[in-house]
């Protein structure tokens, strides 16, 4: 199995199915432990936050999560119809600030950034795409 698409709800719930379908992938595709690692960890935050922050109180959702592996990289892509959001635009969290001076968020967006090697995204005709690309060399 080469690829892995779902169809998901905005409902937290939805973040464990997610794991298990990109574990169960990892595993099929023999990904090294790093790369499947950064994946997982990487599409857990994006989901969440999209399911946390994106969309009106009751409002219903759709998630459509892909990962495809060619070229040596694995590349998950995530859409939704959520509120805008551009993750690659998020500034950097102050890292040396002390606790209670740094802002409320934002390290999750600087961990994904910090562990894919390229994230991309793009807004057309209403949904959100996020593309994460991690190159399986190590």
């Amino acid at each position: 199995m080469t690829a892995l698409s779902l169809t998901l709800v905005n409902d937290l719930a939805e973040v464990g199915r997610l794991a298990e379908a990109v574990e169960a992938f990892c595993e099929a595709n023999e990904l090294p432990m790093g790369a499947a690692h950064a994946l997982a960890l990487s599409l857990d935050e994006l989901l969440t936050n999209t399911i946390s922050y994106g969309y009106e109180d009751g409002a219903t959702g759709r998630i459509e999560v892909s990962i495809t592996l060619a070229g040596g990289a694995a590349t998950a892509v995530v859409r939704d119809d959520a509120r805008p959001f551009d993750p690659t635009g998020a500034a950097a969290p102050d890292l040396d600030a002390a606790l209670d001076d740094r802002a409320v968020g934002g390290l999750g967006i600087h961990l994904v950034q910090s562990m894919m090697d390229e994230v991309g995204y793009v807004r057309r005709d209403g949904v959100n795409e996020v593309t994460l690309v991690k190159r399986l060399d190590g």
